[in-house]
């Protein structure tokens, strides 16, 4: 397929969500990206979402090449494939590689707040819920108010804040 639409995407999704299928939905996507030209979603895009489904259909090798692929392509994909790439390699157990790529994210002078959302559930998923907690408080004082990724960002700071005992403080406050 050489143009690719949102609709076309969002119909295989739902295609595959309702079938379970986890497998044949990254195997698609995958497909798709090889032969992707051009359309209303970038290939890195697709390649995000591929890498998503195989760590999904317990594939994380498969998913670690998506998320290589998706990064070299450098393309628009809403969440830096990096945090995918590090978040796999905790699965995968190369925790120090997953450490430094994160190291490298926190030097970037501008991450989207998704990415950094994303960093920080990678975090606590394996333990560090500080490391978890600094992610998402920086994320929740950068990003603008009106993004719909900002009130996720808040929940995700309030959980992590009671999941160390901590006490309720101004941001937490701000959770509706």
């Amino acid at each position: 397929m050489a143009y690719v639409t949102r609709e076309h995407l969002d119909r295989l999704l739902e295609r595959a969500l309702l079938a379970d299928d986890h497998s044949s939905l990254a195997r698609q996507l995958d497909d798709l990206a090889v032969y992707y030209s051009e359309g209303e979603v970038s290939k890195a895009a697709i390649l995000v979402l591929a890498a998503e489904e195989w760590r999904a259909a317990g594939h994380p090798v498969r998913a670690l090449d998506c998320y290589q692929r998706a990064l070299e392509d450098g393309g628009e994909s809403g969440v830096d494939p990096r945090a995918g790439i590090a978040d796999t390699l905790f699965e995968l157990d190369r925790p120090d590689e997953a450490r430094e790529l994160i190291a490298e994210l926190r030097a970037e002078p501008v991450l989207t707040p998704a990415t950094a959302h994303n960093v920080a559930e990678t975090l606590v998923a394996y333990g560090d819920l500080r490391g978890g907690l600094d992610w998402v408080t920086q994320a929740v004082l950068t990003c603008e108010r009106d993004d719909p990724e900002h009130v996720a960002l808040l929940r995700t700071r309030y959980r992590i804040r009671v999941d160390l005992g901590l006490p309720e403080d101004e941001l937490d406050a701000l959770v509706s």
